[in-house]
C-alpha cells in the first residue's frame, strides 16, 4: 500500500516537472497576421450587376453551346489525351499517397526485427570473467517483435493528416483548373481555324474578282475604250493575292497542328479536321449574389480555399511539437547467445517482453520550434493572401470579358453598316468602270475597302466567340450546376454567329 502511495507520489512530482519545463519553449507571440477577404461584400461593378438578368449560366461542356459536333469531338479528345491532364492527374495522385501516408501514423506501428551473428566472445576476467563464454565462438541471435502507437495527445497526427487531405484537395481542384485551361486553348485554336477559313474565303474572292476585272479590262481594250495600262494595273495584285491564299493556307495547317497537340496527337490526326461551323446561341448571365455565388466554384479560387485550410492545419502540427509526446510501446523478443544458428526460433533461446509509456518533453531547442511554428504562420499569411489576389483578380476578369462582350457587340453593328457602305461603294464604282465614267483606281480601291470591311467583320465576329469563351472560363467553365443558376428573369438570347463572305 505505501509502495502505490509513494509510486503515485512519484508519478505526480515528475509530471508536474515536465510541465514546469515545457514553459522553456513557448509559443507566444507567433500568430497568424492575414485576415481573409469576405467575398459576399467586395463591391460589383455596374456591367457585372446589368449581366446579373440577361442570360443563363453555362453548363458542363460549355463548349457545346457553339453547335459544332467536330468541336465537342475534339474537346472529348484533348481531355482524354492530354499530357498536361496526364501530369495533373498523377500529381493528385501522389497528393492521396502523401494523404495515406500521414493517415497510416494513426495505426499501431508494429515492425520485426531479427539479427543472426557469428561471434568470438574473448577471454577477458573483467567484462565476461572465466564464465563458459570466454574465448569462445558461437552464435548470437536476436529477434523482437516491437509496437508503438503515438496517442496523439494534442491532435499533432489529427492535423497533420486534415492538412495532407486539404492539399490533395488543391491538386484535385488544380487538376480541374488545367483542364479548364485545355478546353479554353482548345476552343481558342478551334474559333482561330474557323477565321483562318472565312479570310481564306475573303481572299479567294479577292482573287477572282480581280481575274474578273482583269478580264473587264481586256474587253474594255478589245472594243477601243480601254487602254494597256490598265491591263497592267490589272495584272499588278495577282501575284500578292496569290501569295496571301497561300499565307491562309500555312495558318490552317498551323492551327490544325496546333489542336492535334492539345489533343496530345500527332500532326496526322490534326490534317483530318474539316472546317469549323461554329454558332453560338445565349451568353451566360450572373447570380443574384455576387460574387460569392459567382466565384465560389472557380478551380483556382476553390484551390486557393484548400490551400488556406492547409496552411492553417500546419499550424496546428506545428502548435503540437511544443507540448510533451506520449507514445505506447511494447515489445516481445527472443535472444541465444550459444547452441545452433537458428537455436534463437526454438525453446533453448531466452525470451523477453515489455510495454509501457514513453515520454519526450522538449526543453531547449535552439529556436527549432517557434521557427518552424513562424514559418507555419507565414505560409498561412501567404496563402490567405494568394486566396484575396485570387478572388479580386476573377472579380476583375469577369467585369473585363462583360465589358468586352459589350463593346463587340456594339462593334458588329458599327462594322455591319461600314460593310454596307463598302459594298454599295464597290457596285457603283465597278458600273462607272463598266460605262467608262471612272478609271480602274477607283474600283481598286472600292474593292481593297470591301475585302478589309469582310475581314474586319470576321475578326469581330471570332473575337466575339473567344471572348464568350473566356467568360464561361472566368466563370468556372460550367463548373456551377442547373440548380445553382440565378432565379431571375431570363431574356432572348442574342445569336452570335460567325459568318461566311459567301454572301456578298
Amino acid at each position: 500500500m505505501h509502495r502505490n502511495l509513494w509510486s503515485g507520489f512519484c508519478l505526480s512530482s515528475l509530471l508536474a516537472v515536465f510541465s514546469t519545463l515545457s514553459g522553456c519553449i513557448d509559443s507566444r507571440g507567433i500568430i497568424p497576421q492575414a485576415l481573409r477577404f469576405d467575398d459576399a461584400k467586395l463591391t460589383t461593378d455596374q456591367t457585372i450587376r446589368k449581366a446579373d438578368r440577361t442570360v443563363e449560366w453555362p453548363r458542363d461542356q460549355w463548349w457545346q453551346a457553339y453547335g459544332d459536333p467536330q468541336l465537342n469531338a475534339w474537346v472529348e479528345l484533348a481531355l482524354a489525351g492530354s499530357p498536361d491532364l496526364a501530369m495533373a492527374a498523377a500529381r493528385l495522385r501522389q497528393a492521396l499517397a502523401l494523404a495515406g501516408v500521414a493517415e497510416s501514423e494513426h495505426a499501431p506501428q508494429v515492425k520485426l526485427d531479427a539479427s543472426v551473428q557469428r561471434k568470438h566472445w574473448p577471454a577477458d576476467r573483467y567484462f565476461y570473467g572465466p564464465g563458459v563464454l570466454g574465448d569462445t565462438t558461437g552464435w548470437n541471435n536476436t529477434t523482437a517483435l516491437g509496437m508503438n502507437y503515438d496517442l496523439d495527445l494534442w491532435g499533432r497526427l489529427r492535423s497533420d493528416t486534415e492538412r495532407a487531405l486539404s492539399l490533395a484537395e488543391v491538386a484535385a481542384t488544380e487538376e480541374r483548373a488545367a483542364a479548364l485551361e485545355l478546353q479554353n486553348n482548345v476552343v481558342a485554336a478551334y474559333i482561330q481555324l474557323a477565321l483562318h477559313h472565312a479570310r481564306l474565303d475573303i481572299a479567294e474572292a479577292e482573287l477572282k474578282q480581280r481575274e474578273q476585272l482583269l478580264e473587264l479590262a481586256r474587253e474594255r481594250l478589245a472594243i477601243g475604250i480601254g487602254t494597256q495600262l490598265e491591263i497592267s494595273e490589272a495584272e499588278a495584285p495577282l501575284p500578292e493575292a496569290h501569295r496571301q491564299i497561300d499565307l491562309i493556307e500555312e495558318e490552317i495547317a498551323l492551327t490544325r497542328n496546333q489542336l492535334a497537340a492539345l489533343a496530345g496527337k500527332g500532326p496526322g490526326e490534326g490534317a483530318r479536321l474539316e472546317r469549323p461551323k461554329l454558332s453560338l446561341h445565349g451568353e451566360p448571365a450572373l447570380p443574384s449574389n455576387l460574387p460569392l455565388e459567382l466565384l465560389g466554384r472557380r478551380p483556382d479560387v476553390v484551390a486557393r480555399r484548400w490551400q488556406v485550410a492547409a496552411e492553417a492545419r500546419g499550424i496546428e502540427v506545428a502548435k503540437a511539437d511544443f507540448y510533451p509526446n506520449v507514445n505506447l510501446v511494447a515489445f516481445l523478443g527472443a535472444s541465444s547467445t550459444t547452441g545452433d544458428m537458428l537455436n534463437f526460433l526454438t525453446n533453448g533461446s531466452k525470451l523477453t517482453y515489455g510495454i509501457g509509456p514513453t515520454l519526450s518533453l522538449p526543453v531547449f531547442d535552439g529556436g527549432r520550434r517557434r521557427g518552424k511554428l513562424s514559418e507555419a504562420t507565414a505560409a498561412y499569411d501567404l496563402a490567405v493572401e494568394q486566396y484575396n489576389q485570387t478572388l479580386v483578380a476573377a472579380l476583375k476578369g469577369v467585369s473585363d470579358q462583360l465589358i468586352r462582350l459589350h463593346s463587340l457587340h456594339e462593334q458588329e453593328i458599327f462594322v455591319g453598316h461600314g460593310l454596307e457602305t463598302a459594298e454599295r461603294r464597290y457596285q457603283l464604282a465597278e458600273e462607272a468602270y463598266r460605262r467608262g465614267l471612272t478609271d480602274y483606281r477607283s474600283v481598286l480601291e472600292a474593292q481593297s475597302q470591301l475585302f478589309d470591311q469582310q475581314f474586319l467583320e470576321q475578326q469581330i465576329h471570332a473575337a466575339h466567340l473567344t471572348a464568350q469563351a473566356d467568360l464561361w472560363v472566368e466563370l468556372g467553365g460550367g463548373a456551377l450546376t442547373d440548380d445553382s443558376g440565378p432565379a431571375a428573369e431570363q431574356l432572348d438570347a442574342h445569336k452570335t454567329t460567325l459568318h461566311l463572305p459567301g454572301r456578298h
